[in-house]
């Protein structure tokens, strides 16, 4: 069978996916189901894949989403759900609140700066569901919550969870891990720069938001795209998100102060949240009601890479062991202690305690988040099982293969849709690094480019693929309770994905020049 026909075959679990989510309105569940049947039929009988190898393949994907993916959504809805329990997420609002109630400026202050935050440190979704979820109990429309988020957390993917992904893609082609870091944090630059105006404009309803917001917008994007540059170059690739957002949650929040004192919000901007509480608002009582999230800031900072005393015996706990028997297999990994879903529990759990939980709340509390999450889990698992059948299958492979044989010396402009497709599929910046990476470096050797700028790109095309991602919207759709919503985000959200990736593709294609000159610094 030629390449057109596999790689047209290949196609068809996720073309099944996104018709069954965007035609036929099928829940997202049941959509990413009849996904991998179809996947799991191509792999046997096209692909010739042994149906033992199909099942432990399935099986090894439910694993990996249980650990760590399913645990990290479960343990960042139970704290929030948390806090609005104990009435902590009004102290939260009226602090918040407090800087500024224009609606724009709080969507850059929770969905930019602190879901960027939350990217960099834990990823695996929980800056979806965290600051979606804020924003809903604020009062922001839920859709529009979720999507100003899913909007947010497409470019600093590359560098989520301490940077996993570009170290696993360095890893992977052999290359500088703190070059490509660099390398990466230029490419995406552009689109980093435009995505607070973009976030503003789409909870404004347009150019007309930006009205008398402009210098704001600009100093909450270049002090997150600027230190994200200078800290991939001075420090490597583990915490340019990190720094950016801490910077940019600084300087955003500073300047709102300062916005607020001269200009009285425009109405249709303002954000009425009530309350009935007009107790005064203590350190303490601050204290108490950021405690989960602190905690989760804390716990995430010391097991990180940053601590190695801690963060290198903590990695230590873990076990390795075969869960997929075919061809191409290897251990499974999985880390007890130092992954972001125990820790957000154990905030979570601590958090529950300092804002006075009993212990039979915080069961029933953490009963329901699992009740709550449980059509997302099996969403999961059938996104996550699909990603590993085709992986194993190659039917990955088979779709790579047509964009190097077919494109030849224009591959550079399909290289980002590559780490896209990765992304969508799997959900996962890492993912996607691990499934094209190496096709990424052998187009390198074929069409003879500059090897951090092509591999750079498939980093590139994650951000877009990740908007668009099942795995995303489905976390955001649970943590705002717009259960069935999927294929109606994603409607939404994809006209966005699709300029980046059109945009991501000219600079891939184009930049070779300036990549070669920033290999030299």
């Amino acid at each position: 069978m030629n390449i057109v026909a596999m790689f047209i075959f290949a196609l068809l679990p996720i073309l099944c996916l996104i018709a069954a989510l965007c035609i036929f309105k099928v829940p997202a569940y049941a959509a990413s189901f009849i996904a991998l049947l179809m996947c799991i039929f191509e792999a046997y009988m096209i692909w010739q894949m042994p149906m033992f190898s199909i099942a432990t393949a399935v099986l090894e994907g439910i694993a990996m989403a249980i650990w760590p993916i399913v645990l990290v959504i479960i343990a960042a809805v139970f704290a929030y759900n948390v806090t609005v329990h104990t009435k902590a997420m009004e102290v939260i609002k009226r602090m918040i609140t407090s800087v500024s109630n224009d609606k724009r400026i709080l969507v850059l202050l929770i969905g930019w700066c602190f879901g960027g935050f939350l990217e960099g440190m834990a990823g695996f979704g929980t800056a979806i569901s965290i600051p979606a979820s804020m924003l809903y109990a604020f009062g922001f429309d839920p859709i529009l919550s979720i999507l100003v988020c899913l909007l947010a957390n497409g470019c600093p993917t590359m560098f989520g969870s301490i940077g996993i992904p570009t170290t696993t893609m360095a890893a992977i082609t052999g290359l500088e891990a703190g070059k490509l870091a660099f390398i990466q944090s230029v490419m995406t630059a552009p689109l980093l720069f435009v995505t607070p105006f973009l976030m503003v404009m789409m909870v404004s309803g347009g150019f007309k938001g930006l009205k008398g917001l402009m210098p704001m917008v600009l100093v909450s994007s270049l002090s997150f795209v600027l230190p994200e540059i200078l800290a991939a170059y001075f420090v490597g690739a583990e915490l340019p998100v990190v720094i950016a957002s801490v910077c940019s949650l600084g300087a955003t929040f500073g300047f709102a102060y300062l916005h607020s004192q001269k200009h009285e919000t425009p109405a249709e901007y303002k954000m009425d949240i009530r309350t009935s509480d007009k107790t005064p608002i203590t350190v303490k009582s601050a204290l108490v009601a950021w405690s989960p999230f602190i905690l989760i800031f804390v716990l995430l900072l010391l097991t990180s890479k940053m601590i190695p005393f801690i963060h290198y015996p903590l990695s230590s706990i873990k076990s390795s062991f075969m869960i997929y028997q075919g061809e191409g297999a290897a251990p499974s990994t999985f880390t007890w202690v130092n992954t972001p879903g125990v820790l957000i529990l154990l905030s979570g759990l601590i958090g529950a305690k300092i804002q006075g939980c009993k212990a039979s709340e915080v069961l029933h509390l953490l009963k329901g988040t699992i009740i709550q999450m449980s059509k997302t889990i099996l969403t999961m698992f059938s996104i996550l099982a699909c990603a590993k059948v085709m992986g194993y299958s190659g039917m990955i492979s088979s779709i790579s293969v047509f964009f190097v044989t077919m494109l030849g010396s224009l591959y550079p402009f399909a290289a980002p849709v590559l780490g896209a497709l990765g992304a969508f599929v799997t959900g996962s910046g890492t993912s996607s690094a691990v499934l094209f990476g190496n096709v990424q470096y052998e187009a390198v050797q074929a069409i003879g480019t500059n090897a951090y700028w092509l591999v750079g790109s498939n980093a590139l095309g994650v951000s877009a693929g990740k908007m668009m991602a099942s795995q995303s919207i489905a976390i955001g759709c649970a943590s705002c309770g717009q259960f069935g919503k999927d294929g109606e985000i994603l409607k939404k959200i994809a006209p966005y994905a699709f300029v980046y990736l059109i945009v991501m593709s000219l600079i891939t294609y184009f930049g070779t020049d300036l990549a070669n000159f920033l290999c030299t610094l």
